[in-house]
């Protein structure tokens, strides 16, 4: 085999007929406008192999991430911290936490999840990435470009004059407005890392902060318009393409997105534009190596009593309360279960020069310019959406001004610190300005 070499995998991982969506908190699956699919790459040539690896759908949690995490470790003879799974998060897709999932089904709660299905997701995933290791090519270069996506990211919390939340910009907003305020903070770039044999293209991973969501609710199951844009390039392109979301937590196309059903064409090619522009900025470097390195970091529950488990089950076992109300109950349930059992923030770094990091949950945008500035002397790829049992991930600040976020996010103010300590490790960014 070559020094270096790259597989690349897929397989369907869309739901059936009547499957719930989001979690159950919509319309379950009544057709399909375009396939779910899981992409990756298995990175092989310098040590234990490396799994990238992005799933269509909503989120994947605690148990239900270490289940598919694992299955694509054991697939690949590496270990399960040598993969990073994530999810591109739109909203008519499945999400999985098969620990909140049995406590839903023991309360007789509406069903977030088949375990059937999940189970045979994680076995068809495991299968292609098996089968592409014989498949495996040699890779000489790395290719990095990034270009700015042009009216769809804006920040969802527009505050006030009194420093707290005037606005949620949800993914479509009709609000005129909320949608006329200044998009924001947000991150504009879409950055892409290519894998080459000399001159000849092998793969592209994309990394962009966005929620993904035009429209959903209608049981009509869809990538949306980042999972579109993704297979509109790979059709042009003929080169294999995966979507990461960033760090997308509190940002949405809200701004540039009333709902209409003719806007996710319209959404999805100005991401394809930017793919395009990307990928004709790359700059090659020629690699013979890479470094893997993971933090294994613990966030803190909520302390707040609406998060413990006393009330989150009575929640739970409430028959007339909404099957939002009480699916989230079992998530805040799953996450208390878990909250010893930590979680890995994964960065693949080529030479110093090219820093891919991994993080988990639904992190603000804030997380991803930290790590920009962090190695502004590098180019800091960066994927939000790996193990999703916090939720969001806000800024400390955030649980002050309130919002949507904080309400639900299942980890405490102090994760800021703890995640931002990891990734200043991982990025090697001590002594840094």
């Amino acid at each position: 085999m070559p020094p270096l070499h790259i597989a690349t995998f897929a397989c369907d991982v869309t739901p059936p007929e009547d499957h719930p969506l989001c979690g159950g908190w919509i319309t379950p699956v009544r057709g399909v406008d375009d396939p779910l699919k899981a992409l990756g790459v298995v990175l092989l040539g310098a040590g234990k192999p490396v799994v990238l690896c992005a799933v269509d759908w909503t989120g994947i949690r605690n148990d239900a991430f270490r289940t598919w995490r694992a299955a694509l470790a054991d697939a690949a003879h590496t270990t399960p911290e040598h993969v990073s799974l994530h999810c591109v998060h739109p909203h008519n897709a499945p999400f999985a936490d098969t620990g909140a999932e049995k406590l839903i089904a023991a309360a007789n709660a509406p069903k977030s999840l088949d375990l059937r299905f999940f189970a045979e997701c994680v076995k068809a995933s495991a299968a292609a990435l098996k089968t592409s290791l014989p498949k495996a090519v040699k890779f000489t270069h790395i290719g990095t470009g990034a270009a700015d996506v042009k009216e769809v990211a804006s920040n969802r919390r527009v505050l006030g004059d009194d420093g707290k939340v005037k606005f949620t910009r949800t993914s479509a907003t009709k609000s005129k407005e909320a949608r006329d305020a200044p998009e924001g903070l947000i991150d504009p770039k879409l950055r892409t890392l290519s894998f080459w044999d000399s001159d000849r293209a092998i793969a592209a991973l994309h990394f962009y902060a966005c929620h993904p969501m035009s429209y959903y609710g209608d049981g009509r199951v869809s990538a949306d318009f980042c999972g579109l844009a993704r297979q509109k390039f790979q059709d042009e392109t003929k080169v294999f393409q995966v979507y990461f979301n960033g760090c997308g937590g509190n940002i949405t196309a809200g701004k540039y997105n009333d709902g209409s059903k003719e806007n996710r064409p319209v959404l999805r090619d100005r991401v394809y534009t930017a793919m395009a522009a990307a990928w004709k900025d790359a700059k090659r470097l020629e690699v013979k190596e890479w470094d893997w390195r993971f933090e294994s970091v613990k966030l803190s529950p909520r302390k707040e009593p609406s998060f413990g488990e006393v009330e989150s089950t009575k929640a739970l076992n409430d028959e007339k309360s909404t099957a939002a109300k009480r699916n989230n109950a079992a998530y805040q349930i799953a996450w208390l279960k878990r909250k010893d059992t930590p979680i890995e923030v994964n960065c693949l770094d080529f030479g110093g020069k090219v820093f891919n990091l991994f993080l988990p949950g639904e992190a603000f945008v804030e997380y991803q310019l930290a790590a920009l500035k962090m190695r502004a002397d590098a180019v800091v790829n960066v994927a939000s959406y790996g193990d999703d049992g916090p939720g969001y991930i806000p800024t400390a600040k955030a649980y002050l001004e309130g919002g949507y976020e904080p309400t639900v996010a299942l980890a405490g103010p102090d994760s800021e610190d703890t995640l931002t300590t990891a990734m200043r490790k991982l990025l090697k960014a001590e002594g840094k300005p």
